[in-house]
């Protein structure tokens, strides 16, 4: 079960870091977008800081995720971007792969979050 939970993790954390990664060098070609997600980007751009800030907040927690003794804070840190790209695609994208993509790497997320409760333990405390 460990190193089904380390694959899990090394593969969630390179996906993160490869997407943050993407925020800074723009190396991935974008999918057409619809008049909606167009408005939502032009916004988005209007806030310069924004785009940086996921891309760090990803690659970080990315790299915490990865390892063991990271992975709580890494699973806490990227908590608000996963969040954020569930509530995208269910309520922007709705496609049905972007779903299935999404619901995994949510549940991989709140697997590691619960498989470390006690370390959260001391904050809530």
């Amino acid at each position: 079960m460990k190193i089904v939970k380390f694959i899990f993790a090394l593969l969630f954390g390179l996906m993160f870091i490869n997407a943050g990664l993407n925020k800074f060098f723009n190396y991935m070609p974008m999918e057409k977008t619809t008049p909606e997600q167009m408005k939502l980007f032009t916004a988005f751009g209007e806030i310069h800081w924004l785009m940086p800030l996921v891309g760090i907040v990803e690659v970080v927690g990315g790299l915490l995720f990865i390892f063991p003794k990271t992975r709580a804070l890494g699973a806490v840190v990227i908590l608000p971007v996963m969040v954020g790209i569930v509530t995208h695609v269910f309520t922007m994208d709705k496609s049905i792969m972007g779903m299935s993509v999404a619901g995994v790497l949510f549940l991989i997320n709140l697997w590691m979050i619960i498989d470390n409760k006690e370390k959260y333990k001391a904050l809530i405390s």
